[in-house]
């Protein structure tokens, strides 16, 4: 392909996602960012096996920026639903600690 058609498929596959997700209700997103996280883990995966296997340095360099991103995409997915999980609970878990202490 020619990158001024994967450009427009890239552009046509954000607007799309952006959409869909867009009207996903605020109670499934939880959910919904979990399995986008085993996603990106596979995402991983496959950089990793790309950056290995490379035999180009720019290839191996790309390799590692995919690492990189990918990387990023897991863990602020899982802070981000560590963080929507915290809001659910009732109190603190100091509050919680003193109920039971005394």
């Amino acid at each position: 392909m020619s990158l001024p058609m994967l450009f427009a498929l890239f552009v046509v596959a954000s607007v799309v996602g952006y959409k869909v997700i867009s009207d996903v209700p605020s109670l499934l997103h939880t959910p919904l960012m979990s399995g986008t996280n085993a996603l990106s883990g596979v995402t991983v995966l496959g950089a990793l096996t790309v950056a290995a296997v490379a035999k180009v340095t720019g290839y191996r360099l790309l390799g590692a920026v995919a690492i990189i991103l990918a990387m990023i995409n897991v863990v602020g997915g899982f802070l981000v639903t560590h963080r929507m999980l915290r809001m659910f609970k009732k109190g603190t878990e100091s509050e919680g600690r003193e109920n039971v202490m005394g």
